[in-house]
């Protein structure tokens, strides 16, 4: 199982955990978080979120065409595998979101 912090503001929101690769994947709020939520869709509450298919939200991060392209050839990842495509961009995305590899 892959898992990811996600910071929200450089603020650790919570973990994205691939369950079964791409089939199940869970976002759980970190203990006490009290900041923003990720999205409009995923209000900050302590159940976590389960998802069959990669989550929309998490998709919308990814790069496409031709960057998505450049990012599967120099990190040698297969293109059906987002969750590996989000770890490699996560430092980098646009807007108040990040995401790193965690254990």
């Amino acid at each position: 199982m892959r898992r990811a912090r996600v910071l929200m503001h450089s603020i650790p929101a919570g973990v994205f955990e691939e369950l079964d690769p791409g089939i199940m994947y869970r976002f759980t709020y970190q203990a006490g978080y009290q900041g923003e939520p990720i999205s409009r869709t995923m209000p900050v509450r302590s159940e976590p979120y389960e998802f069959r298919g990669f989550p929309a939200f998490f998709d919308g991060l990814l790069p496409e065409g031709e960057m998505l392209d450049g990012l599967l050839r120099q990190h040698k990842i297969d293109a059906k595998d987002r969750f590996a495509q989000l770890l490699a961009v996560g430092g980098e995305l646009i807007g108040a979101i990040t995401v790193e590899a965690s254990q």
